[in-house]
């Protein structure tokens, strides 16, 4: 394959480390703000995180109000609920704390308190005029990325829509990756986002906007969770694979922020709205097919081999396609192994609610970004495929 060209710009300082949320009020003094505004959810609240994050931010001579209100998936109203706060008590920078939903949060957030408006008006690319205050994000799951990445996914309150809202001034200016946050995840939490991360690693290795750096971070983020999800959900306090995972995660966002992602994403994000099937969840019952669906294009066809022999999912020498059927099943054992439904009519779907889901995935922003075009009519065969799951793999992972 020719070499891509790429205009990469770094826009995320990386900390990484065990215990490193106790840097967080000496990294969050480097911004110049005094004011902080802590986005968080309820669950992270009763693990003790906030708690850990505001000692540090107060021991540093930082005032800081805390929002507890974000919900999974966060609407257009969870942003409306956390400016109200950060109006009423003048913030100078945000901390995001929690997974992808209080870092979105807290980025839509941003966006209105510094330009105006609605999230709606930020649907897209590059739609800030003004300057956006800094903003730390510190994950405590594994999976979205959303760490590196300029963009905030916020669903409209009314039509469940998920909104894109992307501009370079959203990042964050700090992401602090401590693996010791992660370990407080449910089981089901982890695998849920460690497929996500995993299918991350995998879209962005063949989209159409894929190149020479974009691969580089995909890759590495395989490297770093093929191996350590398994070990994650057998030994939640292992630190090392925790750690592993947190990395893959955050280089898989950067993938992101450099090639976006594909068909698999645009067919998760009807299942959600629908179904209420958790994201990770839903990326993974329909990434296999998408990867069979994708290898009919040779090139790609041979990312996916090089990436599971590298990966140590196919033996050296063996056919392309092989290699592509072993990637494939290995999303499903993953899922196996989590304990998780890998067919839609494990979650309830059935033939009668293919062709809405069909016609809304096609409206996915992601689905432009596939290597092979998809339509309605794809989207409709892939959730076909994914109705039940007949190529079940022949080695399970060992529990």
């Amino acid at each position: 394959m020719p070499l891509i060209g790429f205009d990469y710009q770094p826009r995320t300082r990386l900390v990484y480390g065990n215990d490193s949320v106790d840097r967080l009020g000496e990294l969050a003094r480097e911004l110049d703000a005094t004011r902080i505004l802590l986005v968080t959810d309820p669950g992270i609240v009763a693990a003790g995180h906030v708690e850990r994050a505001r000692r540090s931010l107060e021991r540093a001579g930082l005032a800081v109000t805390v929002f507890e209100g974000v919900h999974q998936n966060p609407t257009t109203d969870d942003v409306d609920d956390c400016l109200q706060i950060a109006q009423a008590s003048g913030v100078e920078a945000f901390v995001g704390l929690g997974g992808g939903s209080s870092l979105d949060t807290a980025k839509g957030c941003n966006f209105l308190l510094t330009n105006g408006g609605r999230m709606q008006d930020y649907w897209g690319i590059g739609k800030a005029t003004k300057p956006m205050l800094p903003m730390i994000a510190v994950p405590t799951t594994a999976g979205t990325g959303s760490e590196c990445q300029s963009f905030a996914l916020i669903a409209d309150a009314d039509s469940h829509q998920k909104m894109a809202c992307g501009d370079p001034k959203a990042a964050a200016r700090i992401a602090l990756l401590d693996p010791t946050l992660t370990v407080s995840m449910p089981r089901s939490v982890t695998a849920c986002t460690g497929i996500d991360a995993i299918a991350h690693g995998l879209e962005t290795a063949v989209t159409r906007p894929r190149n020479e750096m974009s691969l580089l971070f995909s890759r590495e983020a395989l490297r770093l969770t093929l191996p350590n999800l398994p070990r994650a959900l057998r030994d939640p306090d292992d630190l090392e694979a925790r750690g592993s995972m947190l990395l893959g995660a955050a280089f898989a966002g950067t993938a992101i922020e450099n090639s976006m992602l594909g068909a698999a994403h645009s067919a998760a994000n009807p299942l959600t709205a629908h179904f209420n099937i958790v994201h990770g969840q839903a990326v993974g019952m329909m990434l296999p097919h998408v990867i069979r669906f994708n290898a009919e294009d040779a090139t790609v066809a041979g990312t996916y081999a090089e990436l599971a022999g590298s990966n140590g999912l196919a033996a050296a020498g063996v056919p392309i396609a092989e290699a592509v059927e072993a990637l494939a099943r290995r999303v499903t054992e993953l899922l196996e192994l989590a304990g998780l439904p890998v067919s839609l009519s494990e979650c309830g779907i059935g033939e009668a609610d293919l062709a809405e889901l069909a016609e809304e995935a096609a409206q996915q922003w992601t689905a432009r970004f596939n290597p092979r075009p998809v339509h309605k009519k794809e989207f409709g065969q892939l959730y076909r495929a994914a109705l039940i799951e007949t190529n079940r793999p022949h080695a399970r992972l060992s529990q």
